[in-house]
């Protein structure tokens, strides 16, 4: 890897871009600011758009009459970096040891989106022009959802018109394993606030002849799903599709396997929906998942409070067949029935994100394949889900009227949106390659 192209990882790694948190909308702007002037310095035209929240970066060759048009996305926005002190080194600094960097943002998604980019700029550099028109999408609010995004979509569908989106914001299915996941889960997002008294109360006073805000919500929450697993909200399941028998039988080859999920997990066991496969429920079932609880007293040693209220943020994973807005109505209606007549229930919606499914043998589809073929020789291209969303695909999908080839270069262990997020020095060399062929392929 040349020093240049560590350098520019670094330095893009060193914003500290988080899109949830308002302390750093000057990091993300100068962020934003830093990609489309790399844009322009490998031979892009490049602009820093606005939107109603963060700005989107948008890059172009010249086009030409005749050629296809590739859509490449990504995003310059990260996580949170909490809890910071189970972080080995600074999250916003770099840290390279054994071919791993180690930063907030190094997978998901600064490495992927860079090696497009450093690919594109190589061929540049190379050949003097790249075989297909080229649009880089890159946006700042994908940790959050892309609530500015799909506006933009429709306020520029003429520019951004493709005939094929590209992202790398996935993982590999495992080392040197060339993957292409045609499928994600959708997300749909709320948070349940349960109030009691109209202050805290002394738990000896008044405990046991007012309903205690934080059991009522504990039980609700426990009420989501039944002892097999399965979420207990009506109709919950109303149209699921089931995955084909060609993708059980593929995935049952695949090098994930259920002892290596645990492995990776650390926890002392797998668990989840009876009568599935670990990778059926994380890529094919839907599921409903408590994301925080909270409320009481949260310090040191013991305060005999009786809560005044309780706190949960909750989000549902959707497959094929499911939307976000039905999926938030019905789980709406399952805790306001389930709530108890002692305290008042108040239920907000957030954002949501519909499931994405292609038929992995398209015409671009089998480009992508070759394309991976010749970046990573000798090993078969997996054919995978991902229980992971990407909002704005379904959006590509419903907006510019075309499908994503979703091609991952990060690793399942990269601990993304947790503390030492990684990615390999070695992929991103292996994604500037493959940025190459795939172009090549797409325009043939």
């Amino acid at each position: 890897m040349q020093d240049r192209f560590l350098a520019d990882f670094f330095k893009f790694l060193s914003f500290a871009s988080v899109s949830a948190d308002s302390a750093y909308r000057e990091s993300l702007l100068g962020c934003a600011d830093w990609v489309a002037a790399k844009l322009k310095e490998i031979g892009l035209e490049a602009a820093v758009r606005p939107t109603t929240g963060h700005p989107v970066v948008v890059g172009k060759n010249r086009h030409r009459e005749g050629r296809p048009t590739v859509l490449i996305y990504g995003h310059y926005d990260v996580q949170p970096v909490d809890p910071l002190a189970l972080w080995h080194h600074p999250p916003f600094e770099p840290h390279l040891e054994d071919g791993i960097v180690t930063a907030r943002g190094s997978a998901d998604n600064k490495g992927q989106i860079l090696a497009h980019i450093l690919g594109v700029g190589e061929t540049l550099r190379e050949v003097g022009e790249l075989p297909v028109n080229l649009i880089f999408l890159i946006e700042g609010e994908e940790e959050i959802g892309s609530p500015s995004l799909a506006g933009f979509l429709r306020e520029n569908r003429a520019e951004l018109a493709c005939d094929v989106a590209v992202i790398s914001d996935s993982p590999m299915i495992a080392p040197g394993v060339p993957t292409f996941t045609y499928g994600l889960r959708g997300v749909a997002a709320m948070e349940v606030k349960v109030t009691g008294p109209a202050k805290d109360l002394h738990s000896g006073m008044y405990g046991g002849a007012v309903a205690n805000p934080v059991t009522v919500l504990a039980r609700l929450i426990a009420g989501l799903h039944r002892f097999d697993g399965a979420v207990a909200i009506e109709g919950f399941y109303d149209g699921v599709v089931p995955p084909e028998g060609w993708e059980r039988e593929a995935w049952q080859a695949l090098p994930l396997t259920e002892a290596s999920l645990l492995a990776m997990t650390g926890a002392p066991a797998l668990d989840g929906e009876d009568g599935f496969t670990a990778l059926e429920r994380i890529w094919a079932r839907p599921t409903a998942e408590v994301n925080g609880f909270y409320g009481g007293y949260q310090g040191e040693g013991s305060k005999t409070v009786l809560p005044k209220e309780a706190h949960a943020k909750l989000t549902f994973r959707l497959v094929p067949g499911q939307t976000g807005a039905d999926i938030l109505e019905k789980a709406a209606r399952h805790l306001r029935a389930a709530a108890p007549p002692s305290v008042r229930i108040e239920v907000t919606t957030g954002h949501a994100g519909d499931p994405y499914l292609v038929a992995p043998h398209s015409g671009p589809g089998k480009r992508a394949q070759e394309a991976l073929r010749e970046t990573f020789p000798g090993a078969p291209v997996a054919l995978t889900r991902e229980g992971g969303s990407i909002p704005i695909v379904s959006d590509f999908q419903k907006i510019l009227g075309v499908d994503t080839l979703l091609l991952g270069l990060c690793l399942p262990d990269c601990n993304a949106h947790s503390p030492n997020e990684t990615f390999p020095v070695a992929n991103l060399e292996a994604g500037m390659r493959l940025n190459r062929a795939l172009l090549a392929a797409l325009a043939r």
